[in-house]
């Protein structure tokens, strides 16, 4: 339990516990406040949050392709510069092909810790929406050619459903190469 002065106690948490029902709701977070204020339409997808579940467990639980969940990884190159790459589900990221073709000397991905300093996101739960510090966003070009994509909404166990043209829109991603099959 965690009590602040006057204010109500609450249970901090990951996601929901086992057995409990996941709410058709998920109260808004910095990302879908932000899509808000763009303009853009996005659907709201709950699921129960699986601690290192990922995609699998995502796309599992709401009936999707894994290859359409998107994946928002933090990484950092050779200076310790940070990094959004967007990645298929169902796929990993070259680094080596990812910091050739955006001029790095080498990109790894962050500790957990780092990466939430960052993006302001807990791991799993990080969302290339509304983050703490502007970092440049790289795709994987193919992402943006699907229909629609599920991305996480700022929130572990919460995706929303977007046109993948708002990461190139709004976003100013720019697309790579760099998916290797899991």
């Amino acid at each position: 339990m965690h009590c602040t002065g006057l204010r109500a106690c609450t249970r901090a948490r990951a996601g929901p516990v086992p057995g409990e029902n996941v709410s058709k709701h998920v109260p808004e977070t910095p990302a879908t406040q932000w899509l808000k204020r763009q303009g853009v339409a996005f659907g709201e997808h709950p699921y129960r949050y699986v601690e290192h579940g990922g995609t699998a467990e995502s796309a599992r639980q709401l009936g999707l392709d894994e290859h359409s969940v998107v994946k928002t990884l933090v990484m950092q190159d050779e200076a310790a510069k940070p990094l959004f790459v967007l990645m298929h589900g169902d796929r990993k990221v070259s680094t080596k092909n990812l910091a050739r073709q955006v001029g790095r000397k080498s990109i790894a991905p962050c500790a957990p810790g780092v990466a939430q300093r960052h993006s302001g996101y807990l791991v799993g739960g990080t969302s290339p929406f509304a983050a703490r510090k502007p970092m440049p966003v790289y795709v994987e070009a193919s992402i943006l050619a699907l229909p629609k994509i599920w991305i996480n909404g700022g929130r572990r166990g919460f995706l929303v459903s977007i046109d993948p043209r708002v990461l190139v829109d709004l976003l100013h991603t720019q697309p790579v190469h760099c998916a290797l099959m899991e």
